[in-house]
């Protein structure tokens, strides 16, 4: 890599926190400027936030016909939540699960990514698929 490429990636990786922060941050102050909850603030516009990076990237790359970018950033993006944040959270503290989670989401959840695998397995996923 020449040091032009790795600085325009240290760059693009500062400015990606800096404007995810101007905008959490933002958003923020404006739901309390309109006396929004503090839990809605935290389940939409901080969600919304953490997830505006990987969107750009999603559709910048469906603009430059690099649909693969974009699965792959899609399912790279569920791995990291699942694996490193829940996993870290709960070597922090114990998460309490409902029932609900065990028998609903979690099979739903590996149904779909089973599905995403078989329908990649030719090394394409069509309109079809």
């Amino acid at each position: 890599m020449n040091p032009i490429t790795f600085l325009t990636l240290i760059l693009g990786l500062v400015l990606l926190v800096v404007g995810a922060e101007f905008l959490v941050k933002g958003a923020s102050k404006i739901a309390a400027i309109l006396n929004i909850s503090p839990l809605i603030i935290g389940l939409t516009i901080v969600a919304y936030g953490t997830s505006a990076p990987e969107m750009s990237v999603s559709i910048m790359s469906n603009f430059s016909s690099q649909a693969d970018i974009a699965v792959g950033n899609v399912v790279g993006s569920n791995i990291c939540n699942i694996l490193l944040v829940l996993g870290l959270s709960s070597v922090v503290a114990p998460l309490v699960v409902t029932k609900q989670i065990i028998r609903s989401d979690v099979p739903i959840m590996i149904g779909v990514s089973l599905l995403l695998l078989m329908f990649s397995i030719d090394g394409q996923l069509s309109r079809v698929d």
